[in-house]
């Protein structure tokens, strides 16, 4: 009887240790926190995935950091669970920076960068010194010198590089500008100092002005295009497939497509499928 007690007593323990490691991997979870940088994607989340998430039975905990180089650092450190405010090639490059494991979960509906002006009303204004605002950190920096050298304003030399972008890799083209470098936050309320402007499109969202009026849209490419990010940890947890699948799904597309602010968006190719 003795021997029989032990091994049921033995087996109990291996089946509430597996339960607890089940448990502790996340699978079972279903309270999430997600964290978000400045701009539209929260109120993305907020009408869109949150109603989604709550029906499949989910506790979801929104925290909004007033600034974008916060998010990563809490992501590493396990405060959130999951951002919308990034894009690949950010990601990739903060990993490196943090010595962090972030991976791409989905795609969001994300704002194309653009060229904007409140003191021109065509491109054809511009002239030599000429002011151009664009974005200070390196990623954003990038994308907007490309918005300058497809018009031919500027060249960029071919060992440019993404991550790591600097002025230092930037020519004169037909015309010779005067860059301003500038927090991307405040290059929209900084539009009547300069004669034009490479704003991030979620600001332009988010001061409900159309995507539309910029003078030239960026043609975005995928690793600049905004992801929803997790840890490699997670990738295959439960609450993580069905944050996926959230915005992935067709309620999602439709509430988007409802939704004038978002003309003008690229939207995810998942969407295809629905």
């Amino acid at each position: 009887m003795r021997k029989l007690l032990t091994v049921v007593l033995a087996g109990l323990i291996l089946v509430l240790s597996a339960c607890g490691k089940q448990s502790s991997s996340g699978e079972e979870k279903k309270e999430i926190t997600v964290g978000f940088g400045v701009g539209t994607y929260e109120e993305q989340f907020r009408q869109g995935i949150l109603p989604i998430l709550e029906e499949r039975g989910y506790k979801v905990n929104i925290k909004t950091f007033s600034q974008n180089m916060q998010v990563n650092p809490a992501m590493k450190e396990g405060s959130i669970d999951a951002s919308i405010f990034q894009s690949t090639a950010y990601m990739e490059a903060i990993n490196k920076e943090l010595n962090a494991e972030m991976v791409r979960l989905a795609f969001s509906p994300g704002a194309p960068q653009g060229l904007y002006s409140e003191k021109h009303k065509s491109l054809d204004e511009v002239k030599d010194g000429s002011t151009v605002a664009v974005p200070q950190d390196p990623v954003n920096q990038e994308r907007a010198i490309r918005i300058l050298e497809e018009l031919g304003w500027v060249k960029v030399k071919a060992d440019a590089g993404t991550t790591d972008f600097n002025l230092n890799s930037v020519e004169p083209g037909n015309v010779k500008l005067k860059i301003e470098v500038l927090d991307p936050a405040q290059i929209l309320v900084s539009l009547k100092d300069v004669d034009y402007g490479v704003v991030n499109g979620n600001y332009i969202a988010n001061a409900k002005r159309k995507i539309t009026e910029a003078l030239k849209i960026e043609n975005t490419p995928e690793q600049h295009r905004i992801i929803v990010s997790i840890n490699k940890k997670d990738e295959n947890t439960q609450w993580a497939k069905d944050l996926k699948a959230a915005y992935e799904s067709k309620e999602f597309e439709d509430y988007i497509n409802s939704q004038d602010k978002y003309d003008g968006f690229i939207l995810p190719e998942a969407w295809k499928k629905n």
